[in-house]
């Protein structure tokens, strides 16, 4: 057997998941996804970027695949890149097409289900060291910090 053999559910050659900068061409991506062979099951994913406090994962999904309920330590983002998806959360369903996102916070139960052939972007952050309140409020600006803003700015104008 020569090296040039690629096993297809093995991804040679990966490319690096954290860096100063990463770029990705999404339809490339999504097109590799469904080449492969394990889109046979229904779905496929990629992680594209993966940091200690951030993950972004492509994922594609086949009409009616679904992913069983479940719940993600850090607060979520899905935005959908192509096809229309059902998220159920929080007693709603979220009826998402190509360009739509929601967001959901730390430990909400949700589902996904592929109402057509889709892919979308679920991104996943998780806090650093924990802010206390007293830390919030101190990052925030005082409302007459703001007001300062604001009143810069129409004089500016």
């Amino acid at each position: 057997m020569s090296d040039t053999h690629h096993d297809p559910h093995h991804r040679p050659h990966s490319a690096a998941l954290a860096g100063s900068y990463l770029e990705f061409d999404l339809p490339a991506e999504i097109h590799r996804l469904r080449a492969e062979t394990s889109w046979s099951t229904g779905h496929n994913a990629r992680t594209l970027i993966k940091y200690e406090d951030l993950r972004v994962v492509l994922i594609a999904l086949q009409e009616n695949a679904n992913i069983p309920e479940h719940k993600a330590e850090g607060r979520i983002s899905v935005h959908v890149l192509s096809g229309h998806i059902q998220l159920r959360a929080a007693g709603r369903t979220f009826s998402l097409r190509s360009g739509g996102i929601v967001a959901l916070d730390r430990g909400v139960p949700h589902d996904v289900e592929a109402m057509e052939e889709s892919a979308f972007l679920l991104t996943i952050a998780w806090p650093g060291a924990q802010m206390t309140p007293a830390d919030i409020d101190a990052n925030e600006p005082s409302a007459h910090q703001r007001r300062g803003t604001a009143d810069s700015r129409s004089r500016a104008g």
